[in-house]
């Protein structure tokens, strides 16, 4: 058996496999395809922006030996990036939501991240996290700031990787392409190397209730902004630079009560445990379709497992309070998720 030997954490970032989701691909009649990006080393598909948003740092002179590098983050890239400046001989400085779940506080923490916690404010406010990570890299000596959401480096990474691996794992026969919006880099680099290869195939924005992204992409502004949503790491409010121009054909927005259901189902009915942003793609990527028709080949991105939720998503007492009791008995809550698309 032919063996692959990669070069340390780095070189095992990407190459994830192509898995279908046999229940829904019946359910559907098309490939329910999902990118299994949570089997990168750092356990989320944000390793690649981490790798891909470092390695451009490094090339360009910015990101010198011994050096800091400062994000603001939901958790996810933090995480990836903190693995690879280990690998690679940097430091990092990791500025989160304080409403993030805590299993990600103390994995980052774990690893040697200095972690730092602030309120959840909007962009618009200075104490927003994303403004207090670039101030910090300001201050700290030798230090970078990623900033995963305007450095398109991100996209650029998943333009030359992520991109050509399904092409590439899917031999071209591929419809369609769904996900949510973090940064905005998968969406958007994904989706620049599909339509380069084939301009017809479909792209679609996942988006949960509470962001603005559906709105965007729907209606060319940011204005229909309704509800909120438990999903973590997902949810854009603004047009980031790696969003700008990407070619994506249409929007939907899902509620949080069909995500739980799916997270539950695909642990119990499929073995595979994931968050609900993965979730959340695989409800778009059954969504899309539907709408598409039979024999239509889907694929989304399962953005990482659930082991980082479970105080949340696998927890009866907090599930209560926000008044969601998923039954995961089988698939008849899609018939009823009410979804706008």
């Amino acid at each position: 058996m032919a063996t692959t030997i990669t070069d340390g954490f780095c070189g095992t970032v990407g190459n994830t496999p192509l898995i279908e989701i046999p229940s829904l691909s019946r359910l559907t009649g098309c490939r329910i395809l999902g990118k299994a990006e949570f089997l990168n080393p750092g356990g989320s598909v944000k390793d690649r922006a981490a790798l891909g948003i470092i390695l451009d740092a490094v090339k360009k002179g910015q990101l010198k030996k011994g050096g800091v590098i400062v994000e603001g983050t939901a958790g996810n890239t933090g995480i990836g990036l903190t693995h690879v400046a280990n690998a690679l001989g940097y430091k990092t400085v990791i500025v989160i939501p304080n409403t993030q779940s805590p299993e990600k506080m103390d994995y980052l923490r774990a690893i040697g991240a200095d972690v730092r916690p602030v309120p959840a404010v909007p962009y618009s406010n200075p104490e927003n996290f994303n403004h207090v990570a670039r101030r910090l890299a300001e201050e700290i000596p030798n230090a970078v700031w990623a900033n995963q959401f305007d450095n398109v480096a991100n996209r650029e990474f998943h333009e030359k990787t992520t991109g050509p691996e399904i092409w590439e794992q899917t031999q071209g026969q591929i419809d369609a392409f769904a996900c949510a919006v973090g940064s905005g880099g998968t969406l958007s680099g994904v989706s620049r190397y599909l339509k380069s290869k084939r301009s017809s195939i479909h792209t679609e924005c996942i988006d949960p209730f509470g962001a603005a992204m559906y709105s965007w992409f729907k209606k060319g502004s940011l204005d229909d902004v309704t509800g909120g949503s438990i999903t973590e790491g997902i949810g854009q409010m603004r047009v980031t630079a790696n969003l700008e121009n990407a070619p994506v054909d249409d929007a939907m927005r899902i509620p949080d009560a069909p995500i739980l259901e799916m997270v539950h189902y695909l642990a119990y009915r499929e073995g595979l445990f994931l968050g609900s942003s993965a979730a959340l793609n695989v409800l778009g990527a059954v969504q899309v379709a539907r709408k598409l028709g039979r024999g239509k080949t889907v694929v989304t991105i399962l953005c990482d497992g659930a082991g980082r939720y479970l105080s949340r998503l696998f927890n009866d007492q907090w599930l209560t309070e926000k008044g969601l009791k998923p039954q995961a008995k089988g698939l008849e809550f899609l018939d009823s998720m009410a979804v706008n698309g």
